[in-house]
């Protein structure tokens, strides 16, 4: 998940220096990492491999999450690796810079050497239990999702549907990253496009699907009402709201 030109910020970085508590809490919270490869993919979306000892010997699953500090404080963004490989000490990461946000100048002007610190793995969604069909629907903020899904789903692979804002730069971003079956709609306006995007969803429930539903909060409350409307159990919904126009703390 990244940074769209609406996400939420959860907090905005400190431009005073790091006192001795802050350096304290980075040094037991943080994994220290650097930049060791970076791919621009599209105007507004970069591929990132960040490398470290601090990598190694972690425990990892699709779906969870990791933070990473922003500016001179305890502020953070938060992005869901497409892999992590325990072994070499590296993950991938495809940030999405949007807008003028904290996450969006960090993914811009990050070069190949730069360090950073990151917090996590952990928690986000659990997907260890997911059986295929899996349906999985979002925007910009889920590609990185999508990725690691489709290497770590244990039955067979899901079929994504996303939101976007641009089709043409999203196709691209989706077919370097090897998911060229996405299905993407463009946004419209006062969200008629999702009438769409239900229509779809509502044809694949018929075929017993299970359903991942990410990205903007209102577009994942629209799509699961239309769901359970008709008669999919809850129990075959899981979602996470990445972000939300004008609020914080999504992530």
């Amino acid at each position: 998940m990244n940074e769209p030109g609406q996400a939420p910020q959860i907090s905005e970085p400190s431009q005073a220096p790091q006192g001795r508590v802050t350096r304290m809490l980075l040094r037991w919270l943080m994994r220290p990492a650097r930049a060791a490869a970076i791919e621009t993919l599209s105007p507004c979306f970069r591929l990132i491999e960040l490398e470290g000892d601090a990598l190694k010997d972690v425990a990892w699953s699709a779906g969870q999450k990791v933070q990473v500090a922003m500016g001179s404080g305890l502020s953070a963004r938060t992005y869901t690796p497409m892999s992590w490989n325990a072994g070499s000490g590296r993950t991938r990461l495809l940030a999405f810079a949007h807008g003028d946000g904290p996450g969006s100048r960090w993914a811009s002007g990050l070069r190949e050497g730069d360090t950073c610190q990151l917090f996590g793995p952990r928690r986000s969604l659990d997907l260890a239990d997911l059986e295929a069909p899996v349906i999985l629907f979002g925007d910009e903020t889920s590609f990185g999702l999508a990725a690691a899904l489709r290497d770590n789903l244990q039955a067979g692979g899901a079929l994504h549907i996303f939101e976007t804002t641009d089709v043409v730069e999203s196709r691209q971003v989706l077919d370097a990253v090897n998911l060229r079956e996405a299905r993407l709609v463009a946004r419209s306006a006062g969200d008629d496009h999702l009438t769409t995007v239900e229509a779809e969803l509502l044809r694949l429930a018929a075929n017993g699907a299970q359903f991942v539903l990410t990205g903007k909060a209102s577009s994942i409350q629209r799509v699961s009402r239309a769901l359970k409307a008709a008669g999919v159990a809850s129990a075959r919904i899981k979602a996470k709201a990445y972000w939300s126009p004008g609020k914080t703390g999504l992530d």
